[in-house]
């Protein structure tokens, strides 16, 4: 059996070999009587071998080579971190340029601004000589600011042409500027002049606020601003004055007893109004003591997206100050969703008079009071939105309206009146704006 298995191994192995130098087979007897069966090939020269050293030789370049990319990818690598690390520090340099050369120029327009209504309020208080020429001393005497001086300044800081401010030379002309003082109907809202504009996350909704009539030691130049993203908003930061504002240094930081609601908190006579978060619970909140004088219920009011505004947020309450005294709106069941509109007791939060009106909370995406007057808002996305509604409580009637209204950032979130200085305040996707307003006289 073993010599057809020897015989097939060498036909097999004869086969591998076919093409190299002939094979030969061979036959041994041993000692111990066991034959031996040889089979042989010759092999190549030996010169055609390479030597063991060679090919290690060759291997370790090999290796070598490889660890000399590895090392130029590495530093390849490292010189494009440092490079993208240089971009973002020069892009974040020329922003903070730009930013702090704006906030100047606009400090600056700011501050001749006030240079101006002082110098006017000098010219008002002055007596003129006589010097027998009427013209000239009719001219002192008739400056204001209805004048093209003061508006061509006033359009450099809002951004509005002052041929859109100014329709003629008569200083009479209605067109000229807002009203300073007194009740009326509202007739135009300016374009937005943006103030400040949150950095973080937790500014892109919020609300900034004036306090009408102030209480020592605050002044109608103090500034208030809460952040409202989040779910126990606490924080109310305090600003001295405007440019403090405007820099972002708060001079003060009021942690408050209860979380807030939303954007529809107010300030007035040294108090701080407000929604207590998930509940219809009205809070006042004294600012020299830091401690809530009263809570109060608001009955049958919806809360917690009940009867929102349109852009959301829980907005179903609203605060809202004007030459008559503190409002709130809002909306209930029984009004199946309309706007209800309430007179509150400052000191108390007793309602003391309601009224109803004809139009869906959720329709609206803002409002605010004017002189007892409540102003419907019906965008706070659309960049060319309208102030589309009015109810006057002092008639009991309503109107339709469209008064242009800008929501330059697309997102607003808040909006209040401030009847100390004829202006609405806004905040508009980050950003904390201010508009002019014209009264129609009663």
């Amino acid at each position: 059996m073993l010599g057809p298995f020897l015989l097939t191994l060498a036909s097999s192995l004869l086969l591998q070999v076919r093409g190299q130098s002939s094979p030969s087979f061979s036959r041994s007897l041993r000692r111990d009587g066991r034959c031996i069966y040889s089979f042989s090939v010759a092999g190549p020269p030996e010169d055609a071998c390479s030597e063991p050293g060679e090919a290690l030789e060759a291997v370790r370049e090999l290796r070598s080579e490889r660890e000399s990319q590895r090392r130029e990818l590495a530093e390849l690598g490292d010189r494009l971190r440092l490079l993208e690390g240089w971009v973002a520090r020069s892009l974040g340099q020329h922003q903070e340029q730009e930013q702090g050369q704006d906030r100047g120029n606009n400090l600056h327009l700011l501050r001749r601004l006030q240079e101006l209504e002082q110098e006017n309020k000098q010219l008002r208080a002055a007596q003129c000589p006589h010097s027998g020429r009427g013209s000239q001393q009719g001219r002192a005497s008739n400056w204001s600011f209805e004048n093209r001086g003061f508006q061509e300044l006033k359009s450099e800081i809002t951004e509005v042409p002052a041929s859109r401010l100014i329709q003629g030379n008569d200083p009479n002309d209605r067109a000229t500027a807002p009203h300073s003082s007194g009740c009326g109907m509202l007739e135009w809202v300016g374009d937005p002049v943006t103030f400040q504009k949150a950095d973080t996350i937790l500014g892109k909704y919020g609300v900034w606020m004036k306090d009408p009539e102030p209480v020592p030691l605050h002044t109608r130049d103090t500034i208030w601003r809460m952040n409202a993203v989040g779910t126990d908003v606490r924080l109310l930061y305090e600003y001295r004055d405007l440019d403090q504002f405007m820099k972002g240094h708060p001079s003060k930081v009021y942690m408050l007893p209860e979380p807030v609601e939303s954007t529809g908190s107010v300030i007035y006579r040294g108090c701080l109004y407000y929604q207590q978060r998930k509940s219809r619970t009205l809070l006042r909140y004294e600012m020299k003591t830091e401690t809530i004088l009263v809570q109060r219920d608001l009955p049958n009011a919806g809360f917690q997206g009940m009867y929102p505004y349109s852009w959301g947020g829980y907005t179903d309450i609203d605060f809202a100050v004007d030459e008559m005294g503190l409002w709130v709106t809002y909306s209930t069941s029984q009004a199946q969703g309309a706007i209800v509109i309430s007179k509150l007791n400052p000191k108390t939060l007793q309602t003391e008079q309601t009224w109803t009106t004809t139009i869906r909370r959720r329709s609206v995406a803002n409002s605010f009071m004017i002189c007892g007057i409540l102003y419907t808002l019906n965008s706070y996305s659309n960049r060319h939105a309208i102030i589309n509604f009015a109810y006057n409580t002092n008639t009991n009637s309503s109107k339709a309206m469209n008064i242009p209204f800008e929501n330059r950032y697309r997102y607003n979130c808040m909006t209040d009146y401030n009847p100390a200085e004829k202006k609405i305040l806004a905040w508009d996707n980050f950003n904390m704006v201010m508009y002019d307003i014209r009264l129609s006289k009663l």
